[in-house]
């Protein structure tokens, strides 16, 4: 009986001791949600500067990885650096994205979405989708894998 009692004084003391933990430490979804609009903002503005190096320093974190559409992945700031100058210098000077789902914890955060890209006349020249998983670093939502692919039809192999 005695071994019951404390298995119950037990369990309830570590179930309240973890409740208290939770409420202490809970993730606003809400606040991320603003904080990746604001990081997605920051991303446009980087493309419209054809600013490579801004945008993998202060977007990406130290670790990410690109998978590049037809390419191989881009491991880090100085290959996602390389990819997005390589992507400003085909002419893309904007890019508009809309966030079509946002969902994780405290840990990571996953978005998925669409984009637009346009070169400097302002016309469209693809439309896309995303998948982003995003990570905390230096106290800042950073993109941590970035999967994005055309909507184009693929083209025809070479004869």
């Amino acid at each position: 009986m005695k071994r019951i009692i404390l298995a119950s004084l037990v369990t309830a003391t570590l179930f309240s001791c973890n409740t208290k933990e939770e409420g202490k430490t809970g993730f606003d979804l809400v606040a991320a949600k603003a904080e990746i609009a604001a990081s997605n903002k920051e991303f446009e503005s980087y493309v419209s500067k054809g600013d490579s190096t801004g945008l993998a320093t202060n977007v990406y974190t130290i670790d990410t990885k690109v998978l590049v559409p037809n390419g191989p992945t881009a491991v880090g700031r100085a290959q996602a650096t390389s990819v997005f100058s390589g992507i400003f210098q085909s002419g893309i000077t904007g890019i508009k994205l809309t966030t079509a789902e946002i969902w994780g914890d405290g840990n990571t955060i996953t978005e998925e979405g669409t984009f637009t890209l346009n070169i400097k006349d302002g016309t469209v020249v693809d439309n896309g989708k995303y998948i982003v998983l995003w990570k905390k670093e230096d106290g800042k939502w950073k993109i941590h894998r970035d999967s994005f692919n055309s909507d184009a039809p693929a083209a025809a192999p070479a004869k």
